[in-house]
Parts: C-alpha cells; structure tokens; sequence
C-alpha cells in the first residue's frame, strides 16, 4: 500500500477514534448517573436536558461526528481507492485536525465563536477537498 493511501487511512482512523472517545466520555458522565438513580431513565427517553452541562455538550459534540464527517469519509474513501495523492492526505489531515480542534472546544470552555471557527474552517478544507476530488478525478482524469 502507498503511503499517501496509508497516511489517509490514518486520518479516516483518527476520526473514527474522536467519536469513540467522546462517546466513552459521554458515556462516563451519563452511565452512573443513571445507575446511582440521579437521573430517572424516563426523563433521558426523549429529551437530554435532565443530563448535567457536561453530559449535554458531550453529546452534542458526539451528534456532530456524524454531520461533516460523513462527507469527509466519503470523499476520503473515493481517494483512497483511486490512488491518493498528497492533496489528499494533506487536506484530510487538516479537516481531522480542525475536527479535533472543534471536539475540545466543545466539549471544554464552548466559546460559540471559537467553536464556529474550529467549524467553519473545517468546512472550508472540506469544500476545498470536494473541489480536488472533483478536479482530479473528472476533470483531469484520463479519458478511456
């Protein structure tokens, strides 16, 4: 295997492990206040709002791996088995990296406009590597 198809599976990889960390996190702060009787089951069946702060934004920042990473993937899995180039691996790093950076700030002082930018610029190398892809593979694609 190349090592740009390598080093953009490590990226796809180190998104992956975000959302399972923050849902072990997630899970560490809702699962035994739920078990000690804190929070009764029938109050957390619809809504999350009987959750505590950290509970929420935990889960919060869990809900949005699966909002823009669901983009990043697919394009990261139309690369990978198209021969990866180093735009590529370059460009999925930077949104793993804008992702990570998103997940802490949501999870710790959740300033929205920190937050915002983590996310904005995380869409902006998102776009970036939808356009590259596009390019790369219709545009300047040999033709059969």
């Amino acid at each position: 295997m190349p090592l740009t198809a390598k080093l953009l599976f490590l990226a796809m990889a180190a998104q992956v492990f975000l959302a399972m960390a923050i849902l072990v996190l997630m899970a560490r702060e809702r699962v035994p206040r739920v078990m000690r009787g804190e929070i009764p089951v029938a109050s957390i069946a619809v809504e999350r709002d009987a959750y505590p702060l950290k509970a929420r934004l935990l889960s919060n920042s869990f809900d949005n791996q699966f909002q823009l990473p669901v983009l990043f993937y697919l394009g990261a899995l139309l690369a990978f088995f198209s021969a990866p180039g180093w735009p590529e691996v370059l460009l999925a790093w930077l949104f793993v990296g804008t992702r990570y950076a998103h997940a802490f700030i949501h999870v710790t002082k959740n300033h929205v406009g920190h937050r915002f930018l983590a996310y904005a610029s995380g869409l902006a190398v998102l776009v970036v590597f939808w356009l590259w892809l596009v390019l790369r593979l219709v545009v300047l694609a040999p033709s059969i």
